[in-house]
């Protein structure tokens, strides 16, 4: 009978993958072994590995090198990093060695941006996208990013004020892109996103504010899909529905020559997924270049935003698995040295689901089972994979010390779940490590931040202040 963990993997997925791996029963990452790591660092442990960022970087400008070839497209592509996925320097500093571009979210990132500017990551070519409602320090900033010079800052107008407020603040000429706001998907709670201004609108907020404005030129049109890329017929008619608006308003402003497809490429959350980039990527230049020559306009340059595209699949967790309790006649929980709600509060708070593997005993026998993780919260738990309702495992023993993965897990995870900060229950911000090759395709790690000590818990929260 096959009944070892390996066999249920084998039988299930197509395994081995890319960057999934196994030596003799451990299991490998991109021909990391994470077992050293759990030897070397201990668990609960975080860790980036750098090569990723600019591997998926690469591989979209390839894409978009493809389809615009084959299309004879004669607009240009600029590659943004979304910069709300992950703030960190570390990735900074890898997605900017590939020629990229930046957008921005709120106030603060115009700060993190003049810092990259100051470190020669980015430059004054550099195209610096700002979304996001703004008002007063984000205004403030942005202002003084384009005062000091930085003229490829194109702040994207979300409603009618902002402009009028950047004009007060901005010396000069300048440039804008104005936001769509998008319907949403039928299952959304509301008709059209909160962001942006309507379609019917936009062409009639250009006639009165902008078009006898000489300080003001309209470069680009921003049209984001909250779901993001993906080939259904709700995204190919917001598509079409942008694509009409651009043509409308290109026939009246001759400077506008972009437009951003913000609303990112899906990662890799399971060992089943599929999605074809190349396709996806064909078929939306192509659907804008027909758009175009039939109303006898040129096609834009196109922009793309990929935050989670671009750093997701870098990250992981690795957790031990410390008890095994039996609640009843049928489900056993798996308690691990963490917690979900901490480290990975996207399974927590919208229930998404990462790739989870067993890290050793592959070739042990499994069992099916629930994890959970050690605040006292109800909630604080992982109960299936993407592709199926279960959790299998190589059984519990304690002799035999089981360590579990969680995969691409790089995005949002750090910010949304407070880094450095307070977490549920007090538990701690687990170690963190940065992994990288040199040229010559060497190994090399680095802590970036240790365990969160009960020493920094209670300096937050007040308990160390001094006494007057």
């Amino acid at each position: 009978m096959n009944t070892k963990y390996y066999d249920l993997i084998n039988q299930t997925y197509y395994f081995p993958q890319e960057e999934f791996t196994l030596n003799k029963d451990n299991l490998q990452f991109h021909n990391i072994d994470l077992m050293k790591l759990v030897e070397q660092y201990g668990t609960p442990l975080k860790f980036t590995y750098l090569p990723q960022i600019s591997n998926n970087i690469r591989r979209a400008k390839n894409w978009f090198r493809i389809a615009m070839e084959k299309n004879k497209y004669e607009g240009k592509y600029h590659y943004c990093y979304c910069t709300k996925s992950s703030h960190f320097e570390y990735v900074m500093n890898e997605a900017f060695k590939n020629n990229i571009h930046v957008e921005t979210s709120s106030a603060y990132d115009i700060n993190i941006v003049e810092k990259l500017l100051e470190s020669g990551k980015i430059n004054k070519k550099t195209y610096v996208i700002c979304n996001g409602f703004k008002r007063d320090e984000y205004i403030s900033n942005i202002a003084r990013l384009i005062n000091n010079g930085h003229n490829q800052t194109i702040p994207i107008i979300d409603n009618y004020e902002e402009l009028d407020l950047l004009q007060e603040e901005i010396n000069g000429k300048f440039k804008i892109g104005i936001r769509i706001a998008a319907e949403e998907e039928p299952k959304f709670e509301f008709y059209t996103s909160r962001l942006g201004i309507g379609y019917r609108n936009i062409v009639p907020f250009y006639r009165k504010q902008i078009h006898e404005n000489k300080n003001v030129e309209l470069k680009m049109l921003h049209f984001f899909i909250n779901t993001g890329i993906r080939d259904t017929a709700y995204y190919w008619n917001e598509l079409l529905k942008c694509l009409k608006v651009y043509i409308s308003l290109k026939k009246e402003c001759p400077s506008l020559d972009s437009l951003n497809i913000g609303g990112g490429f899906p990662i890799k959350n399971s060992l089943h997924f599929e999605y074809d980039y190349q396709y996806m990527i064909d078929e939306i230049i192509n659907q804008i270049k027909i758009a175009c020559d039939e109303a006898d306009v040129e096609v834009p340059n196109i922009f793309t935003e990929f935050g989670s595209f671009t750093v997701g699949e870098s990250g992981g967790a690795i957790y031990e698995v410390l008890y095994q309790k039996q609640q009843n006649d049928r489900e056993k929980w798996n308690m691990i040295d963490s917690s979900f709600i901490t480290t990975l509060p996207d399974t927590w708070a919208i229930n998404k689901r990462f790739i989870m593997l067993a890290v050793n005993r592959w070739n042990d026998t499994y069992e099916r089972v629930l994890l959970g993780g050690l605040t006292c919260d109800s909630d604080d738990y992982y109960n299936s994979e993407q592709n199926m309702n279960a959790i299998y495992l190589p059984k519990y023993s304690k002799e035999k010390p089981l360590y579990i993965g969680f995969f691409n897990t790089g995005a949002y995870q750090e910010t949304i779940g407070g880094y450095g900060g307070i977490h549920h229950c007090l538990i701690p911000q687990p170690k963190h490590i940065l992994i990288d090759r040199d040229e010559n395709g060497i190994l090399a790690t680095e802590v970036f931040s240790e365990q969160q000590k009960a020493e920094e818990v209670l300096n937050i929260l007040g308990y160390n202040k001094k006494q007057d």
